[in-house]
């Protein structure tokens, strides 16, 4: 039966073992029985098919542990801490599905006895492992608005039991917290963003220490995963769609404003409003209306992509409507601009920066899971859906 019982390890050159367990020892100086016999070494998990997702322990007894180690098959080790009186050692890591460890422990008695024992187990293999997909990538540098996502393969049913593996540290103290989301693809999703926007220069670094860990019916985590990136430019893009402008400031300067026709009203090409952040400069793409539900509405390859949304709202060049630039909203929902608008725009900013769109007839405001709309809860609504709280 998987983790049924820990397994003793025994001093070597045992004369005899009695039916209950209890070792006694070759007759050594300061190892007779009435000396309180050798030390005996207790291992959590032991055996084969042993149950993962927990810490190994080590405990002696008639004895203290001078050390111990925990190795897996492909020579790492699992560190941990040694408790004030000696007598119990527990990994800070939890055992992983499908390995084999070698625990090596070194005992001590008041006698003076010194004794090294072994013991192995092997822990059962994961039913199903779940996976992560994080942004941003390692070594980027991101825009301010730019939160860190993590989008898991399956469901994750003991929120808090990954939650507490996540650690994000700052090169400046920047304080956040961590929100469960839906992803617009359905699968669940965590993100985590400062309460105000970040500020330039922060470093950040995220460790999640997943490997071992369940996610419930979603299965196991088997590596861990990181990544550290930085924050660039102060720069904020506003999108007034009343009046047809679109708006680069840097660093609380306004660089430019430029003639912009958004989604047409009154109907499913409207554009959504509230912030969004810019995923991804996508470059030259190919549109298809078909793709985001508008039937045979368009199907052309389309300059200077920047992806707002997972649902198909983008910034991109759109010269078909060069007439309707800084008059009428009269797009499929993204914001469109003149070629040479485009060009210029698309070289200016980067992904992490936040676009602020506001407009009388839109379809709504972009949802946490549509792409990065975190900014569109407020504060005490974000905090909420943490699962540590």
């Amino acid at each position: 039966m998987r983790g049924a019982a820990a397994a003793a390890l025994l001093l070597p050159l045992a004369a005899c073992t009695s039916g209950t367990g209890v070792s006694i020892a070759d007759d050594k100086p300061g190892e007779r029985a009435g000396d309180g016999g050798p030390a005996t070494v207790t291992v959590t998990p032991h055996g084969e098919d042993a149950e993962a997702g927990e810490p190994v322990t080590v405990t002696a007894s008639r004895g203290t542990l001078a050390s111990v180690t925990v190795t897996d098959a492909e020579g790492h080790s699992l560190t941990g801490q040694l408790s004030a009186d000696g007598t119990h050692w527990a990994s800070r890591r939890k055992a992983v599905p499908g390995t084999s460890y070698t625990v090596t422990a070194v005992t001590t008695t008041e006698a003076g006895g010194k004794k090294t024992v072994k013991s192995a187990f092997t822990t059962a293999e994961a039913d199903r492992v779940n996976k992560v997909d994080w942004r941003p990538g390692a070594g980027a540098t991101v825009g301010v608005a730019q939160p860190v996502s993590l989008v898991f393969d399956h469901p994750v049913t003991d929120k808090a039991a990954v939650e507490r593996q996540l650690q994000l540290t700052t090169s400046n103290g920047t304080e956040g917290t961590w929100a469960w989301l839906k992803d617009y693809s359905g699968r669940d999703r965590i993100d985590w963003r400062p309460e105000e926007y970040w500020n330039p220069g922060t470093e950040v670094t995220l460790t999640a220490e997943l490997n071992g860990t369940d996610s419930g019916e979603g299965g196991w985590f088997v590596r861990d995963y990181s990544t550290h990136f930085t924050i660039g430019t102060d720069q904020v893009v506003t999108v007034d769609l009343d009046r047809k402008q679109l708006t680069l400031t840097r660093d609380g300067q306004e660089v430019r404003t430029i003639p912009v026709s958004g989604g047409t009203p009154g109907g499913d090409k409207r554009s959504w409003r509230g912030t969004a952040v810019l995923m991804a400069k996508e470059g030259t793409i190919r549109m298809n209306s078909e793709t985001v539900g508008l039937g045979d509405a368009y199907d052309k390859m389309v300059d200077y992509s920047m992806r707002l949304t997972w649902s198909g709202m983008y910034a991109h060049a759109a010269p078909w409507n060069d007439r309707w630039m800084g008059k009428a909203n009269k797009s499929s929902g993204c914001i469109g601009m003149s070629d040479a608008d485009a060009a210029w725009f698309y070289a200016q900013v980067r992904p992490g920066d936040p676009f602020e769109i506001k407009g009388e007839d839109t379809k709504g405001v972009v949802t946490p899971g549509n792409g990065f709309g975190a900014w569109n809860l407020s504060w005490t609504d974000w905090q909420a859906r943490s699962a540590l709280r």
